[in-house]
């Protein structure tokens, strides 16, 4: 059998080489007849012979390296092919599909010339005689790459000739105004871009770099790219251009030098091709070495783009402890079962299904030049090389592509004659392409509006098992409607999540109660963290500036990352200055009340009589209310509370003070005055009807302060706390109450002061005016000190003064009356008040005698003053009416100081008086 073997190898080689002759003339390709003609592209050979000559005309370069992953797509489509044309679709119609399958030798000139050839038949039949013409191309399948599928995209458009891809993915490609005729069965960059800047940004990765193959597709995926990844706040650090020609170019050593002085951009995108990758990163090792560094100095993260990320050549001699970490994207992965069936019957076949593929027939020779083999080794070897280049991604993107263009042909057929050549138009095959549903492993799919077929995205890590690297292993896939990544079960998929431990930032992250302060001039992502200020918070990482709080209800300190609700604040009942106040203020109201019953008990005594009998009562019971009215300072504000107060005080002082201002006029009216007014000034003297006179004005002051601009519950923000106090809604109102009281106590005051020489016990002027002094001073202090006072303790201050006057009050005017009731009852008897107003009237007229009339000549001249016994001294019909004072300084002998008609009532005082 190996004699055969050799044989057949022989007539292949002979073939090859006449084939070889004629290269300038004919290019290799895959084919088979059929009803209706499918055109196939794909890069077999990865490159063109550069050739120097200084001919001008045009010359065909000579493919270079084969490539056995394009022979495996090559493959996969003829094996589709076959599939469709025993599925009821086109068994239904009795049509069946042929192919030409050409190499674009990853050049864009020579898919230019396949691409003619494609257009031969098509132009052939649009002649007039095209009875001589072969059966044109319905439908293209291809090219791989963007750049190849731009190219001849706008030379089949010229005839729309239905193109579809299988992994072109330039966003530029969905424009249907210049791409009217292409198609494609799977998302374009723009997806796949958004898809690596999410995974970025889970990972916490802001700082990367960029390496891209020059041409149509990697500008465009750059473009995208940075757009998306400025959105999310990802900022590239470098971009590497490597140009489309570059083997080991100046370019890739550019590129190396660049990752290497970018250290602290960990994770780089690459959008660039796979011999360019395998290329820089050898570089990238052989710098190291010149160096002095470690091989592990390149590790990188490096996120694939689909142009490699099914690539593990790239690699080279180098491993994943040298380069790091590959996280590739690829397409959706289809069901290979199909193609291996069909490889197993290749395998079986040897060289008889080699014939009309010239490909495969060029593999087997390639492969036999360096193993000198039997036919079955020779195929096995081969079928077992191709088979590690099978990309799932690839067989679905071929099978649905083919898919489409059968469902397409048997809609167009039904109702067309296919058999004959010419009579269906590709424009035909192209309107049903995108207008009508295909079904593939059980599955409708259709081409959106933009030509695609978008069925997210696969993310691959590659791992190595020590011998080789397995690069289609699925950790996560990415859904295009959700944009996010659902994890599998697969055993390397917790290394994927452990990525996230990797740090790829210009600078360290900023913690929440931080934000990003960036100087001018420098990229967003580096950046220095700064506290946030007081009442600003930020609770993220990361923030580009700090959130306000809201200052009404809450507060936060320099560098937080929340803000704190503000605590309500008022002059609680729980305060311990409140509680002091608050015992005061009922040891006040008890010693009223005692005082009041005391004064009820000896209500017949002088010393009541003389503290204003009835008045006296009065007072005290104003001094209740105001000690209430200072209780309803404490506790939280109220709205009746606020309006109550204040006025409760502003009357009830008002009382108090009219009373004692009653009490001073009397003391005037007996001793001051001159004896022409006595009797006008008595009948005028009305007690009752002046306080009631000086309260209703009091009284109407409040009603107008309550109507016009009423007290109310204020809430004041300050930095930490909410304070909860009155509003004396109308300041004016409030100043003309406090400010009528204190006039009323201005005018008690000057009274009393010229009263203050008058009997002791009589005399109440020094009192009065020692507590009209102390409120004036109390209420003088207490504006600043209002004003001043911040917090729940203005308040307490107003409350302080209340107290302060009502306790001047009761003990200037009450408790010396208490102690000569209780420990003085000697002088609490009318003859003991006579006694002092007989000592009184003597001194007086001692004193007016000496100093009035010096002598006996002048008598006649002086002035007669009467005297007029107080009512606040001893009983008397009226408070005004004269009373007879008798000298009782001897029981045995008492002088009436009734010294006639005249004089019993009479002293002389000098004029000067």
């Amino acid at each position: 059998m190996a004699w055969t073997a050799h044989l057949t190898l022989l007539l292949m080689i002979l073939e090859t080489g006449h084939a070889a002759a004629e290269a300038d003339t004919r290019a290799l390709a895959a084919t088979a007849p059929g009803d209706i003609i499918i055109g196939g592209m794909f890069p077999v050979h990865r490159n063109v012979e550069k050739r120097n000559n200084d001919s001008y005309a045009p010359q065909i370069q000579p493919c270079i390296r084969f490539n056995e992953r394009a022979l495996v797509s090559v493959l996969i489509m003829i094996n589709a092919i076959e599939v469709m044309n025993k599925s009821p679709p086109l068994t239904e119609v009795n049509v069946t599909l042929g192919y030409r399958i050409l190499d674009s030798c990853s050049d864009v000139s020579t898919a230019l010339r396949a691409t003619a050839d494609f257009m031969q038949q098509v132009d052939c039949h649009a002649r007039s005689n095209a009875s001589t013409c072969g059966q044109p191309i319905m439908s293209v399948i291809g090219a791989s790459n963007s750049e190849t599928s731009i190219a001849i995209a706008r030379q089949l458009t010229l005839r729309m000739i239905p193109q579809i891809s299988y992994s072109s993915t330039a966003v530029i490609l969905s424009d249907k105004t210049r791409y009217p005729a292409f198609m494609r069965t799977v998302p374009n960059d723009e997806h796949q871009t958004a898809a690596m800047v999410r995974l970025l940004c889970n990972n916490n990765w802001n700082w990367v770099g960029i390496v891209i193959t020059d041409g149509e597709y990697g500008r465009s995926a750059l473009e995208h790219f940075e757009s998306k990844a400025s959105e999310n706040g990802i900022c590239v650090a470098f971009k590497s251009v490597l140009s489309d020609q570059s083997v080991n170019s100046h370019a890739i050593t550019q590129a190396a030098k660049t990752i290497y002085n970018n250290s602290k951009a960990r994770v780089i995108v690459s959008f660039a091709r796979s011999n360019h990758m395998r290329n820089l990163y050898q570089e990238l090792k052989d710098q190291a070495l010149r160096e002095g560094k470690t091989v592990e100095s390149m590790k990188r993260v490096w996120l694939a783009s689909d142009s490699w990320s099914s690539s593990s050549s790239v690699t080279g001699n180098l491993t994943l402890k040298d380069i790091g970490h590959v996280v590739g994207f690829t397409f959706k992965n289809g069901n290979s079962s199909s193609f291996n069936e069909y490889l197993s019957r290749l395998e079986a076949a040897g060289y008889q299904r080699t014939r009309n593929n010239s490909f495969l027939q060029k593999f087997y020779i390639q492969l036999n030049a360096s193993k000198d083999s039997t036919e079955a080794e020779l195929v096995s070897e081969a079928l077992k090389t191709l088979k590690k280049h099978i990309d799932d991604d690839t067989v679905l993107g071929l099978e649905m592509a083919v898919s489409a263009v059968a469902y397409a042909v048997a809609s167009v057929c039904r109702s067309t004659d296919c058999k004959t050549p010419g009579k269906v138009q590709p424009w035909e095959v192209l309107k049903a392409l995108r207008t009508q549903e295909f079904k593939l492993g059980g599955k409708s799919y259709k081409f959106n509006i933009n030509g695609d077929v978008n069925q997210g995205y696969n993310v691959n890590l590659w791992r190595s098992d020590g011998r080789e690297i397995h690069c289609h292993e699925i950790v996560a896939e990415y859904d295009l409607l959700t944009n996010n990544f659902t994890h599998t079960n697969h055993s390397s998929t917790q290394q994927f999540k452990d990525l996230k431990n990797i740090t790829s930032r210009c600078s360290n992250s900023c913690k929440p109660g931080e934000f990003k302060k960036t100087a001018e001039g420098q990229h967003t992502c580096c950046y220095d963290c700064a506290n946030c200020s007081e009442n600003q918070y930020s609770n993220e990482t990361d923030m580009d500036q700090c959130l306000s709080c809201d200052t009404t209800k809450e507060w936060s300190a320099n560098g937080s990352s929340s803000c704190t609700p503000k605590t309500t604040s008022y002059f609680s009942w729980h305060d311990g200055f409140a509680v002091v106040l608050l015992a005061f203020a009922a040891l006040g109201i008890v010693l009223v009340l005692m005082v009041s019953a005391l004064f009820l008990h000896q209500r017949d005594t002088p010393v009541v009589k003389a503290a204003g009998g009835p008045l006296s009562q009065v007072i005290l019971f104003s001094l209740v209310i105001s000690y209430i009215s200072a209780i309803l300072f404490v506790g939280r504000p109220s709205s009746f509370q606020c309006k109550a107060r204040q006025v409760l005080f502003g009357i009830s002082f008002t009382v108090c003070v009219s009373c004692i201002l009653v009490k001073t006029l009397k003391i005037l009216l007996v001793f001051q005055f001159n004896p022409e007014l006595q009797e006008v000034l008595r009948r005028l003297y009305q007690p009752y009807v002046i306080v009631s006179i000086i309260v209703a004005l009091q009284v109407v002051t409040c009603i107008c302060w309550l109507v016009l601009g009423s007290p109310s519950e204020d809430i004041v923000s300050q930095p930490r706390i909410l304070l909860e106090q009155c509003h004396e809604g109308s300041n004016v109102a409030f100043g003309v109450m406090l400010g009528y009281i204190a006039v009323l106590a201005f005018v008690c005051f000057v009274c009393a002061f010229k009263g203050r020489r008058l009997p002791q016990h009589y005399n109440e002027a020094k009192f009065i005016t020692f507590s009209m002094l102390l409120y004036l001073i109390s209420w003088l202090l207490f504006i600043p000190v209002h004003v001043t006072t911040p917090g729940v303790y203005r308040s307490a201050v107003e409350m302080v003064i209340i107290l302060i006057s009502n306790y001047g009050i009761l003990s200037c005017h009450f408790f010396p009356k208490c102690y000569t009731i209780l420990f003085k009852k000697e002088k609490n008897t009318e003859s003991a008040f006579r006694k002092k107003l007989y000592e009184y009237s003597n001194k007086t007229s001692d004193t007016v005698s000496v100093s009035g009339c010096s002598g006996s000549e002048q008598q006649s001249s002086c002035q007669q003053v009467t005297i007029s016994a107080l009512s606040l001294s001893v009983p008397a019909d009226h408070p005004l009416k004269p009373a007879v004072v008798t000298d009782c300084r001897d029981t045995t002998s008492c002088t009436s100081l009734h010294r006639g008609s005249e004089t019993r009532h009479r002293l002389r005082r000098s004029t000067s008086m």
